[in-house]
């Protein structure tokens, strides 16, 4: 096994909220030492990029927005490249301002439905709206489907059970922009010359971060932090291909995996 290349995950791998975890500092300036190419690659779907590179600041280490790659951005390519210009955006306010700035305009009523972990936002007047969208025949698109998140006081539901009930309620399968699709996997690391094989994917849910990154052909490695459950590892038989107690131990265990 060689590495040329990381995708972080960053909800409950490198911070619990806004609080870094442990040693996410001495990995990443291990990666820049090494000039490993690195990207955030986070299903967060709450903040605006803007926001998300504020956050990431707080680990102590300079960051460039080009290096977080989120859903809402894999979404807007895709809005893009089908010429939607309009939908009804079931997601944060805070979140809106990526769709905003890419010329995507809310409607309650557009036919195309975009949801991510809208939080508070999620009434039932907020969904039946996005269920009588979609009953027009409109897409829907998941920036997300995980199903909870690690939150500072706990365990949170994220947007994948609202996205089951829309499916549910109108028959429609959603389009996943995030984790665990492939392309999205594969459009974090579009510009690096390197082989998918050699490229380790970092997260703290065996299905989302893992798996998803096993699927799309690269290394998936799994973190004791966030919302790492070593039962739920048993239950769906996933084997990791690397394990950490915590991103403190990346430098020791990607050392000798350095392709040079």
């Amino acid at each position: 096994m060689q590495i040329h290349g990381v995708l972080l995950d960053i909800d409950g791998t490198l911070m619990t909220g806004n609080k870094p975890i442990p040693g996410a500092e001495t990995a990443i300036r291990f990666l820049q030492g090494n000039t490993i190419p690195y990207r955030y690659i986070s299903n967060g779907t709450r903040k605006s990029r803007k926001n998300v590179l504020k956050k990431l600041e707080r680990i102590g280490v300079n960051v460039s927005i080009d290096e977080i790659y989120t859903p809402a951005i894999a979404a807007i390519r895709h809005l893009h490249e089908r010429n939607i210009r309009t939908c009804n955006l079931l997601v944060t306010d805070d979140l809106k301002e990526d769709f905003q700035e890419a010329g995507i305009i809310h409607d309650d009523h557009a036919a195309p439905v975009v949801v991510g972990d809208a939080g508070d936002r999620f009434t039932y007047v907020s969904i039946n709206a996005a269920f009588r969208s979609l009953m027009q025949g409109g897409e829907l698109i998941a920036l997300e489907k995980d199903r909870y998140w690690k939150d500072v006081d706990g365990l949170s539901l994220s947007a994948g059970p609202f996205v089951t009930a829309l499916e549910f309620s109108t028959g429609c399968t959603a389009v996943v922009m995030g984790k665990p699709s492939q392309h999205f996997f594969l459009m974090a690391m579009r510009d690096w010359n390197v082989q998918k094989n050699q490229v380790l994917m970092i997260g703290d849910d065996i299905m989302t971060d893992v798996k998803g990154a096993q699927d799309a052909g690269l290394l998936g490695a799994i973190t004791f932090t966030g919302k790492y459950r070593q039962e739920e590892i048993k239950r769906r038989g996933v084997t990791p291909d690397l394990e950490m107690k915590s991103i403190e131990m990346l430098p020791i265990l990607l050392e000798p995996l350095i392709v040079t």
